[in-house]
């Protein structure tokens, strides 16, 4: 990804051209790379299993990029997929949804933004749990907050995640009964 020095807001963001997804982290502007085939293979399976779970047990609503994340004026994202629990439905817009996802997912692409940036801005804002799918190193990781988080960005982090590889199931209390078969994940 590159990045300019000028500070951007959301109002800069949407007059850029779209032909490229554009992020802002703290004003900052990062133009992403095309996803690979291995990047959109996962990103399409994964996208159908929690959808297919949430078609049948319900408990909020799943985008895949692009869809813009808007957690402040000069903080804007689009997560690979994002979940929003029921409860924070009230936040989605026509155009984007306003605060944080309750399950932010990227499958790597860059591994600064994705693992350092973006990490510590999910956890920032209060963004319940974050999947890092790494296709390289055919694993997830599995970024957890923990104690009382308000998202008032105020410098949270996430503890070290739990790391699941082929052979694993992954499971989340977000999406009770929602389990990804690793193996066939990473295929």
């Amino acid at each position: 990804m590159s990045s300019s020095a000028t500070r951007y807001t959301y109002d800069d963001l949407a007059s850029f051209p779209d032909d490229k997804r554009y992020e802002l982290i703290d004003g900052e502007a990062y133009v992403a790379a095309a996803p690979g085939t291995r990047h959109q293979d996962i990103v399409l399976r994964l996208a159908r299993r929690v959808a297919d779970h949430i078609d049948r047990a319900g408990g909020g609503r799943l985008f895949i990029a692009p869809y813009d994340v808007v957690l402040s004026p000069t903080d804007v994202v689009e997560p690979d997929l994002l979940f929003v629990a029921d409860a924070g439905t009230g936040r989605i817009t026509a155009a984007n949804l306003q605060g944080p996802p309750t399950l932010a997912i990227e499958v790597l692409s860059d591994p600064r933004h994705d693992r350092v940036r973006k990490r510590r801005l999910y956890a920032a804002y209060g963004v319940p749990e974050y999947w890092v799918v790494d296709p390289d190193a055919d694993r997830v990781e599995v970024y957890r907050l923990t104690g009382d988080h308000t998202g008032d960005h105020t410098g949270d982090h996430y503890p070290h995640p739990t790391i699941l590889e082929p052979g694993e199931t992954l499971t989340t209390a977000l999406l009770p009964g929602l389990a990804v078969d690793l193996t066939r994940l990473l295929a």
